[in-house]
């Protein structure tokens, strides 16, 4: 149990970051982190780092793909997180 929490620490801070950094690519017009990538990072546990860079960075919070898919990631990860737990 105690690895599955620090494997969702770590994977939320380095979707964290991956969202700032692709912000800060979009603004310099650089090479970017395609959408699959980001939308992936949340799906294998990131969607709270996901979630909170997203609206911290104002990045891709128009995107319905983002705007829907983050969300239901957490829940759907919440909800297997208490099935797992019982």
């Amino acid at each position: 149990m105690e690895s599955i929490i620090y494997y969702l620490y770590s994977i939320n801070i380095v979707v964290f970051v991956v969202y700032g950094m692709d912000k800060l690519l979009a603004k310099l017009r650089s090479w970017r982190v395609p959408e699959v990538g980001l939308l992936f990072l949340a799906a294998i546990g990131g969607s709270v780092g996901a979630y909170v860079a997203m609206h911290l960075f104002r990045h891709k919070t128009l995107h319905w793909k983002f705007k829907l898919s983050v969300p239901l990631l957490f829940v759907i990860q919440v909800a297997l997180g208490v099935y797992l737990r019982s």
